[in-house]
């Protein structure tokens, strides 16, 4: 029962507020690369910089929605039984 309530209470809201953060912390990404690219004398460079970003932003947001995913299963199994 402690496991259930830690997951209620505690696991589940922290991953939701993590995925909140995530999409404030990726528009931000997203307003520095486009204006880091608009005023980048060397354009190649630039992008390079965003992709690199932009792959580290998504991958923390997919191992933030696999963490809530697993701990949801995880509150489903335990209703479940």
């Amino acid at each position: 029962m402690a496991e259930l309530q830690m997951l209620l209470e505690e696991e589940i809201p922290a991953g939701k507020r993590a995925l909140v953060e995530s999409y404030q912390n990726l528009t931000r990404v997203a307003d520095y690369c486009e204006n880091n690219y608009v005023q980048a004398q060397d354009k190649r460079k630039a992008l390079e910089e965003t992709k690199a970003y932009t792959t580290q932003s998504l991958a923390s947001v997919a191992y933030q929605i696999n963490a809530l995913a697993n701990n949801v299963l995880q509150l489903l199994d335990i209703q479940a039984s």
